[in-house]
């Protein structure tokens, strides 16, 4: 992931074609060891795609993942009508809290 995002960022600055080197000193600037096996593999991969034709493929294999919005809403609705409501709701809150800060870095 971090080096599709390198490529993204190199093709966002107007870089529309990032050679291996161009991705590898992106990693290595934040100090992460590069996997050169790993880079020419994704530029293989891109080879001759857009970053528009990417993201348009992206959209179209999000599109077919469940979102799973019915359940969650089911389950607080259950939980509201119970007498353990608040005992909930704190559960909740410290989670929200808890997810804050989870120690990765842009390129972990």
């Amino acid at each position: 992931m971090k080096y599709l995002a390198a490529y993204l960022l190199l093709n966002a600055a107007g870089n529309t074609s990032p050679s291996a080197a161009d991705i590898e000193k992106v990693i290595s600037s934040v100090g992460i060891e590069v996997d050169s096996e790993r880079v020419a593999a994704l530029l293989k991969d891109l080879e001759g795609k857009s970053v528009d034709e990417l993201v348009a493929e992206g959209t179209e294999k999000l599109a077919s993942v469940p979102s799973g919005g019915a359940a969650p809403a089911a389950a607080g609705g259950a939980a509201a009508g119970s007498s353990d409501a608040p005992a909930a709701e704190e559960k909740e809150e410290e989670k929200e809290e808890s997810d804050d800060d989870m120690g990765f870095g842009l390129f972990d």
